[in-house]
């Protein structure tokens, strides 16, 4: 299966979960960061690791998230697209596909939050500026 494929199946299962939580929204955010590639948007990469900034070390909700995001989005400002890493997490999408549906794919789409945004660790100080200045969020 492709990783198109996995990522549509994925989004199925993630905008169909019950959790009022919103876990799609950080399905969406790792899969931003974790195949993004020099084709993708500065603006898409930023998200997404302001997203999982806001998930993992802020405790923020998928549905804040997605608020958060559409506050940035408002600024219309050029974004500066961080230096793509070399490695982008121990866990993949087809790690978490993988797993079967219920608590232990949504442990694995936490997990694959936490695998991503630990690869993007050189750029969490600039996201959290960004996110203090744009956001104030402390």
């Amino acid at each position: 299966m492709t990783e198109e494929a996995l990522y549509n199946e994925l989004y199925c299962y993630t905008l169909e979960h019950p959790d009022p939580s919103f876990i799609h929204q950080n399905a969406v955010d790792a899969y931003a960061c974790q195949y993004a590639n020099e084709s993708t948007k500065a603006m898409t990469i930023v998200f997404g690791l302001v997203g999982l900034y806001l998930y993992l070390e802020k405790g923020y909700s998928g549905k804040q998230v997605q608020k958060a995001h559409m506050q940035l989005a408002k600024r219309r400002r050029d974004w500066v697209r961080p230096p793509l890493p070399k490695e982008r997490g121990t866990v993949s999408i087809a790690d978490v596909v993988g797993a079967p549906p219920g608590k232990q794919r949504d442990a694995l789409i936490h997990g694959w939050c936490l695998s991503v945004w630990d690869a993007w660790r050189e750029d969490r100080d600039q996201i959290v500026a960004l996110v203090r200045d744009e956001l104030g969020v402390a």
